[in-house]
């Protein structure tokens, strides 16, 4: 574990990404490793387009145990850190997470960018409808709701197969940063498991988390823990530059 704290300088651009592990803190299964599978059916089983195609009603009866479990978690410590962190520094942070519940935003962040979709909203399947806020559930019996269109009404979830959301921004993000920090990622997933090698020797890149990542060689420090425990006591903001000299 690294000793020292992350000064962000007045210049510093922070790129944030976080993972399921932060979820994690608040109560949010990750679906990832033992014991994290729903009903016997392995994550990809219930959230890829094949899926969608094979049972739409098993993939929304999925959806739906996970808005229930999400609108009853609460934010913990390391989600309202990161939304003071934007108080502190505004657009110079970018906050970019694999997470889908929400949480960023309850604990008062206001730019967050979803790389993996938006649990609590909805699109058609079928036509350019843009997504809109759902908070509802559809288990059997329940229809499959459908679009004025005729389409079928899905999560607004990037599934396995398809290609996340953002990614013009977020490379412009990451173009731009002096400052990476990954929280509670795995390092698996791709492709926000090589972010960190997009950036690495311009950028300090810090890990957070309970767990060593895959790509844990390719950060700076790492810092081993809770991230509600760690993220606390760990950025320190500068709020003017340093005089050259004595």
């Amino acid at each position: 574990m690294a000793n020292r704290m992350l000064r962000i300088d007045p210049t510093d651009h922070v790129f944030i990404l976080t993972g399921a592990g932060v979820s994690a803190e608040s109560g949010i299964p990750t679906f990832r490793g033992a014991g994290g599978l729903w009903r016997n059916y392995r994550i990809e089983e219930v959230a890829s387009p094949y899926a969608w195609e094979r049972d739409p009603g098993l993939v929304w009866e999925f959806y739906s145990m996970r808005r229930r479990v999400a609108g009853d978690a609460k934010p913990n410590p390391a989600h309202f850190v990161l939304a003071k962190l934007e108080e502190a520094i505004g657009d110079r942070l970018f906050l970019c997470t694999q997470n889908v519940d929400g949480l960023h935003e309850r604990a008062g962040s206001r730019r967050v960018i979803h790389m993996h979709g938006e649990l609590f909203k909805s699109r058609c399947d079928r036509c350019s409808r843009s997504p809109f806020a759902d908070e509802k559930t559809y288990e059997p019996p329940a229809e499959i709701p459908l679009c004025e269109c005729g389409g079928r009404i899905r999560p607004h979830i990037c599934w396995f197969g398809e290609m996340p959301f953002e990614m013009e921004k977020i490379f412009t993000a990451l173009e731009k940063c002096s400052m990476f920090v990954a929280i509670g990622t795995s390092g698996v997933v791709e492709p926000a498991a090589s972010f960190v090698a997009h950036v690495r020797g311009r950028a300090l890149t810090a890990y957070v988390g309970p767990e060593e990542p895959a790509n844990r060689s390719a950060f700076d420090e790492c810092y081993m823990g809770a991230a509600g425990e760690l993220l606390p006591k760990l950025f320190v903001v500068e709020q003017r530059t340093r005089r050259a000299g004595g």
